[in-house]
């Protein structure tokens, strides 16, 4: 069946989003040669789970991506996305048998998701 290989991230102000993205998840940055501002977004390695992807200035004051990002400890990650100024949109809360999940909002107003997996939550 298809699944989700590369996401999306449009930004305002793409650099005040990648020091986002790189202090709060350690994600790498590259600069991709084309005619339009973008950037490869590594989040992890190759024979790691997960899929990598792209940030590019926003083009539609609509565009938005929703990306659930598997973190270890989901109340150090709401910490840090708080510090790096992102703010918190849906407070923790269980999936039951799944983990914990919370929806936060990045600098530049784009929704994703954490959530720790967690098969005791309920």
């Amino acid at each position: 069946m298809p699944r989700v290989i590369h996401f999306e991230i449009h930004a305002d102000d793409p650099g005040r989003c990648r020091t986002f993205y790189e202090s709060v998840f350690g994600w790498e940055f590259t600069s991709f040669d084309g005619p339009e501002d973008y950037w490869l977004v590594k989040t992890g390695e190759a024979d790691e789970p997960g899929i990598d992807g792209g940030m590019m200035r926003r083009l539609d004051p609509q565009s938005s991506v929703y990306n659930t990002i598997h973190v270890p400890h989901i109340d150090e990650f709401i910490s840090r996305i708080e510090s790096n100024g992102g703010k918190i949109v849906v407070a923790k809360m269980p999936v039951p048998g799944v983990g914990y999940l919370a929806y936060f909002q990045d600098t530049e107003g784009n929704v994703s998701g954490v959530m720790e997996e967690d098969e005791t939550a309920g």
